[in-house]
């Protein structure tokens, strides 16, 4: 296969970035996107041109670093798939593809196509997470949970903290992945503990670090690799609203 790529470059946060036009040549439709752009930047790097950053770790769809936006779409083409597992089969020789970062205030950008995602890490840090005594691991598993409970607090955990739902939405809210982060504890006894302090703190931390309102669209789910459903949006509004009616943060 034979592409041409316009991807964005950009030096720095501070610096103007645009669109450059690049060759990808002789790719295997068994490439993945990432394996692709490898093989685009040992061509770069031997003419002497400075190689494109982008962020990437274990390429296994796990960790949600692979954060591209390819043709208007985070992660690309293929509905429930993260850019690293995203095959090239999925294009077409001759095919243009424009390959661009996150866009949102609340993700910076480092360079090129790497974002600084760590407002998610900060969000996590505000409430993300259970600090009180649950004894040990037969305790927890000595506590009846209804399996559909337990499923369903097992489908938020899966968020991979990618930013697509970020990415996607026009607001650049941050609702599906706080939702999921808060649903995922909120569904749980050992959760129940903190859910009060756990919303508020974690939707203030958001506020904070400049994400946008809700725009109740909907393309957070459709574009989230791993599926988040949009349920835990409600349940992110029933919990912030129960912990605001009784809060002592006035």
């Amino acid at each position: 296969m034979n592409l041409t790529l316009k991807v964005w470059r950009q030096k720095n946060n501070k610096a103007a970035g645009a669109l450059e036009t690049y060759k990808a040549e002789n790719i295997s439709p068994e490439m993945s996107f990432l394996e692709m752009l490898d093989v685009v930047n040992e061509n770069l790097a031997h003419k002497g041109v400075d190689p494109i950053a982008f962020d990437h770790d274990c390429r296994e769809g796990i960790c949600g670093m692979c954060s591209l936006y390819i043709n208007g779409r985070a992660h690309g083409p293929e509905q429930g798939t993260t850019t690293c597992q995203l095959h090239m089969r999925k294009f077409n020789d001759g095919d243009t593809i424009v390959i661009e970062p996150w866009r949102a205030n609340a993700f910076p950008i480092h360079k090129d196509l790497s974002v600084d995602r760590s407002a998610f890490d900060r969000i996590q840090q505000a409430g993300g997470y259970v600090s009180v005594n649950t004894g040990g691991v037969p305790d927890a598993n000595a506590i009846p949970i209804p399996k559909s409970i337990a499923d369903k607090a097992f489908d938020a955990a899966t968020c991979i903290g990618c930013g697509a739902c970020v990415a996607a939405c026009k607001n650049a809210s941050a609702m599906l992945f706080v939702s999921a982060k808060v649903s995922q504890f909120a569904m749980l006894p050992q959760g129940k503990v903190e859910a009060k302090t756990r919303a508020e703190n974690m939707v203030a931390q958001m506020d904070i670090e400049g994400f946008g309102a809700c725009s109740n669209i909907g393309a957070c789910a459709a574009e989230c690799p791993v599926g988040i459903s949009l349920e835990n949006i409600a349940i992110l509004n029933r919990e912030y609203l129960g912990a605001k009616l009784t809060s002592q943060n006035v």
